[in-house]
């Protein structure tokens, strides 16, 4: 009873959760007059895309699409990578200073983004680097989360096989590649799709260091298209958040199970 009581929640608050995409979903691909109908409509009829194709006319999708991509996929690459590195050095190796350091890194996690926007704003404008790509994701290439979550991970790899690499005469670089990541896999999968989305959707940073409307983020272009519609139809609008939506939506429908087994793996572990 306790059991199909659980299902019943849990069925329960799925729907509630999902509501709003599908209702963001159908009104994307109805007309406006169909729009913000009560009670609402699940089912768009007669479903249309003339939303979708309004929106490249009101705002350079295609290319706020690519720079979004190309942001994401490189903060994500790079994060992956250093956390990677950091994380085997924090768990496997012993020098001075580690767990203090460590605990130092770990404190970052408490302390606003925007607190630090002045100075890394600076450090931007001595490299020459405002409004461009470059001040969006190179900031993003060291993630103190990321290196907390494979740390953690990495924990729960049996050191017997570092022991027996090092036998063979493996050296700290051929244990990580070829022993460690193998087998952190489905950790690496997580953490990929946590800091993608995160760079997808990142918002403040792309406004405070870009101004040239080429190099802008899907984020910012959501806002400029919001003033451009102005009071015309909202379904437009709901066109273009679907399809920055998507891709994240997508992305984790083929890794999911890699990330739900690496969460609770990690939660385990920890």
């Amino acid at each position: 009873m306790k059991g199909k009581l659980l299902d019943l929640v849990l069925v329960l608050g799925g729907i509630v959760m999902i509501a709003p995409l599908v209702w963001l979903i159908v009104n994307a691909l109805s007309e406006p007059i169909d729009a913000f109908q009560l009670p609402p409509r699940w089912i768009p009829h007669p479903p249309t895309l003339q939303n979708f194709q309004q929106v490249p006319g009101l705002i350079p999708f295609a290319r706020m699409a690519w720079n979004s991509v190309q942001i994401a996929v490189i903060t994500t690459a790079g994060a992956l990578f250093t956390s990677a590195l950091a994380a085997y050095a924090f768990n496997r190796l012993r020098f001075p200073g580690r767990d203090q350091i460590f605990s130092v890194l770990l404190a970052a996690l408490v302390v606003p983004v925007q607190l630090t926007v002045v100075p890394i704003f600076i450090m931007m404008r001595w490299l020459h680097l405002v409004d461009t790509t470059v001040a969006i994701w190179l900031p993003a290439l060291v993630n103190v989360f990321g290196i907390f979550f494979l740390r953690q991970y990495i924990s729960s790899i049996p050191r017997e096989l570092d022991e027996a690499a090092i036998m063979d005469g493996a050296g700290h670089f051929w244990i990580l590649f070829r022993v460690i990541l193998p087998l952190a896999r489905p950790g690496l999968t997580a953490l990929g799709i946590f800091v993608f989305e995160a760079s997808w959707n990142n918002f403040f940073w792309p406004y405070i260091f870009l101004s040239t409307p080429e190099k802008m983020t899907l984020p910012v272009g959501l806002v400029s298209l919001q003033g451009a519609v102005g009071g015309g139809p909202a379904v437009v609008l709901f066109a273009a958040i679907t399809l920055v939506v998507l891709p994240i939506l997508v992305l984790f429908l083929i890794f999911q199970r890699s990330f739900i087994s690496s969460i609770a793996t990690t939660g385990l572990r920890a």
